[in-house]
């Protein structure tokens, strides 16, 4: 039996003790980088491009499309009006992609109806999209059986079957209807909300293709509904895509249980959690690297000295980095290598590790 066969579908229910902790610390990692975010003013609109150019190459990397991230970017550019130094050219596709995305994060106080749904799916499969896949956009699947299927052909394994199209309009309706009224219930968590939003949505699966592109943009809407602006500055689908494996039996195990949901909710709010921290030491990682830059008199500097600092303010060379490192990085001789890192201690840009001879690395300078 399927989760929207039993009785009291879709009356989800959860276990509130088990996640009052998890939904503390997920709270508390929201309010952080709401603060980060509002103390990143100059480049806000920058960070927001890269964050919905994120998002959309990774929900669909998802369901294993690879996208050209140049011609997505400049779409995104185009729609927010940022003016790019090497625009790339742009497709229709992509033009949608960056459409429906925006669409999503910033129209908030716009109602969720049906037509808005089937305009995503419209943008996201384009009349002539590809010959390999039929889909025609824009519209709700047929009457065969929607069925998420694996194995041999003589010994398929059935690993999700969607409502019956008879019942696809009640299903949608019903959800719509929920959408709209909860984002007033008080008694809802948001962040509850937007999870209940993704697993219903990919239960109900209306479309033939992009079930799962729409259900992340919706859940995009729901979050950013619930924040009003730190949506725009980290994507989910980033980290979706990194347990893809566990996602997808999470939903599996959710959708052949009964109505209690909580462990599905625990998936969410965890995977929204390392979302959280992730960039947040994005953020950190690049205050350190301003705040390096400020203070050192990067007239003294070579251009290859430069490379390597930089290359270790990003994270490279956790360890710190010997003579070798530098020289291939560099591109320079082992002798000038040791003679290039002396001069960076010198200047105060790196510290010198107690290990000696060989052993000798190099860490920067904080």
């Amino acid at each position: 039996m399927w989760i929207w066969q039993q009785k009291n579908w879709p009356n989800f229910t959860w276990q509130e003790a088990e996640l009052a902790a998890l939904l503390r610390d997920v709270r508390f990692n929201q309010g952080v980088l709401l603060g980060k975010v509002s103390a990143q003013g100059e480049n806000e609109q920058q960070a927001m491009l890269d964050t919905l150019l994120a998002n959309i190459i990774h929900s669909s990397a998802i369901e294993g499309e690879k996208l050209n991230a140049f011609s997505v970017r400049s779409s995104l550019a185009n729609k927010l009006g940022v003016t790019e130094d090497k625009p790339y050219p742009t497709s229709e596709q992509t033009d949608g992609l960056a459409e429906i995305m925006l669409d999503a994060v910033n129209n908030l106080d716009t109602e969720l109806t049906l037509e808005r749904i089937l305009d995503w799916h419209r943008l996201l499969f384009p009349e002539g999209y590809t010959m390999f896949n039929p889909v025609e956009g824009g519209k709700l699947r047929g009457e065969a059986p929607m069925q998420v299927v694996s194995g041999r052909i003589d010994r398929p394994v059935i690993h999700f079957e969607a409502p019956a199209r008879a019942q696809l309009d009640n299903e949608l309706e019903q959800f719509i209807h929920w959408f709209n009224q909860s984002r007033d219930d008080v008694a809802l968590d948001p962040l509850i909300r937007a999870a209940i939003t993704h697993l219903w949505f990919v239960t109900i699966h209306p479309m033939d293709d992009g079930n799962g592109r729409i259900t992340r943009l919706l859940t995009d809407l729901a979050l950013a509904q619930a924040e009003k602006q730190s949506v725009r500055f980290y994507a989910m689908s980033v980290s979706i895509l990194a347990k893809r494996k566990s996602y997808y039996e999470i939903l599996e195990q959710t959708q052949k249980g009964a109505m209690d949901v909580t462990a599905w909710l625990v998936w969410f709010l965890e995977t929204l959690n390392h979302t959280f921290c992730d960039v947040l030491a994005e953020i950190e990682q690049t205050v350190s690297k301003t705040n390096f830059w400020r203070r050192i008199d990067q007239t003294q500097l070579t251009p290859e000295q430069m490379k390597v600092l930089n290359r270790m303010l990003d994270g490279d060379f956790d360890m710190g980095i010997n003579a070798s490192q530098y020289a291939k990085v560099a591109k320079v001789s082992r002798p000038t290598a040791t003679r290039h890192l002396t001069l960076l201690v010198k200047l105060g840009c790196l510290n010198k590790t107690e290990a000696g001879g060989r052993s000798t690395r190099y860490v920067v300078s904080v």
